[in-house]
């Protein structure tokens, strides 16, 4: 071997050297860092499940593994209130680079734990009303992360549910006041469509299964009764008992994701989860090199899907319009 071609073999060396993925690098003896996730939802729930995967093969994308050079510590939460807290602790008490929160539940009790650690979180209402973050373009502090719903979309519910049924004369708005903390946000837009659509909007508070079922009842005793269920933690764990309740009351109902109408509700409109996951994954990959929360704005949703059951439309007496089928991005038959 040359001189000449000694060093060009000696400049390939160098270069692969410095090209090392980071979990090979972690091989060597750097130390692995740590992910913390902390979910609103029961472990059980097979749409969140959907979403975490597309985060870690997003984070995987971006050249971090799971047990390779990153190691994510997963907690579910449930809707459980007192639970969450001492899941926010614990995860706290791990020390990672970065912890992951979906709900408001979640996130609001990983900050009260932690001013110093990077919160992300992924899916909250309305950070700014629920005291999350100051402002939206710089968020200031350790927490940042993606909204997954905006105010009008309080409005867009009710339209979408009168247009399916026309006949609707009085809805419920059903949400859990102890977890859908955010519920305040959507009810102005609501209101002004509830004005334009001559429809009576009411709350519908509910804690319990027996609740839920008191409402909906009540609910259906007179036509032109109808239902729309806020993003909630708590709507999602009990949806099958609303979902149940609303076909037996013969009460058309919306929802704000797409798991509801795939468990037998009739129609949903709502930000798409999995995009929000991956870009909780690219917040991640920027902090884990050194960004700072407050440098990162939140980001509010771009990417909606909408989601219709035809059978349940069907058993509810109801046609569903060419008008929602064209927009549809998912149709149930």
């Amino acid at each position: 071997m040359t001189i000449l071609q000694r060093r060009e073999f000696m400049t390939l060396v160098g270069g692969a050297v410095a090209a090392w993925p980071l979990a090979a690098r972690a091989q060597q003896g750097e130390r692995m860092l740590r992910i913390g996730v902390l979910m609103s939802l029961d472990e059980t729930e097979p749409a969140a499940k959907t979403w975490f995967s597309a985060f870690i093969q997003a984070l995987a994308g971006l050249g971090w593994t799971d047990g390779r050079n990153v190691r994510i510590d997963l907690r579910w939460g449930g809707a459980d209130t007192n639970r969450i807290p001492a899941l926010a602790q614990e995860l706290v008490g791990l020390q990672p680079e970065v912890i992951v929160t979906y709900g408001t539940p979640a996130t609001v009790a990983v900050q009260r734990e932690t001013r110093t650690i990077p919160i992300v979180f992924a899916s909250v209402g309305d950070p700014v009303v629920n005291g999350i973050v100051a402002r939206l373009d710089r968020p200031s502090g350790n927490v940042t992360g993606f909204a997954n719903l905006e105010a009008s979309l309080g409005g867009k519910w009710l339209e979408l549910l009168s247009e399916i049924a026309p006949g609707l004369k009085r809805a419920a708005i059903m949400f859990n006041p102890d977890t859908a903390t955010a519920s305040v946000v959507y009810m102005p837009s609501l209101e002004t469509a509830a004005r334009s659509l001559k429809v009576v909007p009411t709350a519908a508070l509910v804690h319990s299964d027996v609740e839920i079922e008191t409402a909906i009842t009540a609910l259906g005793r007179e036509p032109g009764g109808g239902l729309v269920v806020m993003p909630d933690a708590f709507t999602t764990v009990h949806r099958v008992p609303i979902i149940s309740a609303a076909a037996r009351n013969n009460v058309p109902a919306v929802y704000w994701q797409p798991f509801f109408v795939r468990d037998g509700g009739l129609l949903s409109y709502g930000s798409d989860q999995v995009a929000i996951w991956r870009g909780a994954a690219t917040y991640v990959d920027r902090i884990l090199r050194g960004a700072k929360p407050a440098e990162l704005p939140v980001q509010l949703p771009t990417k909606f899907e909408m989601a219709v059951n035809r059978k349940t439309a069907m058993a509810l007496g109801l046609a569903v319009p060419p008008s929602i089928l064209l927009r549809a991005t998912e149709v149930i038959e």
